[in-house]
C-alpha cells in the first residue's frame, strides 16, 4: 500500500475483475466482490471517523475512548442514567468490560450504580454531579468535533440523509426508549 494510502487509512482494491478468482466457481462474482469491497470501505471508514472523534476527545479531555463513550452515551440518556445492559448494547461492550468501565467511572466519582425501582434484576449506571460536568464537557467537545469532521463536509442535509439512511436501515433510533426490560409473560 503507498504511503498516500496508508496515511488517508484507505485500501484502494483493484477493479473487482482483476481481482483473482473473481467470478470464478466456488468465489465471489466481480459484482459480489465490488459490493463487499465498499462495504469494507464504509466498515472501515466509519471505524476510523469514529476512533478520530474519540481521540480529539481524548485530547482535551484526558480519559481513555471506553470512558469517553460512556460519558457521552449517559449525557444524552433520560435523567443521565441508564441500565447497564443498554450501556453494553448501545456501545458493542461486553458485559465484563461494561462492568470495568462503569467501575473504573465510579472510582472516579463520575458514576454510580442504581437499582431500578421496578426491576431488582437491572442496575442502572447514572451520572454524579461532577459526572454531569464532565459529561456535559466531554458532549461539547465530541458534538464540535461532528461538526468540523463529518457535518462540515457533508453539510447539514447531507449529514441528514446519512443519518436517515441508518435509521431507514434500523441501525439508529432512540436507544434510550427501551429503558426496562420487557415483562415477562
Amino acid at each position: 500500500m503507498g504511503e498516500s494510502q496508508q496515511a488517508a487509512g484507505r485500501v484502494e482494491w483493484p477493479a473487482a475483475a482483476e481481482c483473482p478468482g473473481a467470478g470464478a466457481t466456488g468465489y465471489p462474482s466481480a459484482e459480489e466482490t465490488e459490493l463487499l469491497q465498499r462495504w469494507n470501505s464504509l466498515a472501515t471508514g466509519f471505524r476510523d471517523l469514529t476512533d478520530q472523534l474519540l481521540a480529539d476527545a481524548q485530547r482535551e479531555i484526558g480519559l481513555p475512548p471506553s470512558l469517553l463513550e460512556v460519558l457521552c452515551f449517559l449525557a444524552t440518556a433520560p435523567e443521565q442514567a441508564a441500565p447497564m445492559r443498554l450501556v453494553a448494547q448501545t456501545l458493542g461492550f461486553s458485559t465484563a468490560g461494561t462492568t470495568g468501565v462503569v467501575d473504573r467511572l465510579a472510582d472516579a466519582g463520575l458514576v454510580e450504580r442504581r437499582p431500578s425501582s421496578s426491576d431488582r434484576r437491572v442496575t442502572y449506571a447514572a451520572l454524579t454531579p461532577q459526572g454531569r460536568e464532565r459529561a456535559t464537557a466531554t458532549a461539547r467537545v465530541f458534538a464540535d468535533s461532528v461538526r468540523r469532521r463529518v457535518v462540515k463536509p457533508l453539510g447539514d442535509e447531507g449529514f441528514a440523509s446519512l443519518a436517515g439512511a441508518f435509521a431507514t436501515l434500523g441501525l439508529a433510533g432512540d436507544s434510550c426508549a427501551a429503558d426496562e426490560p420487557a415483562a415477562h409473560s
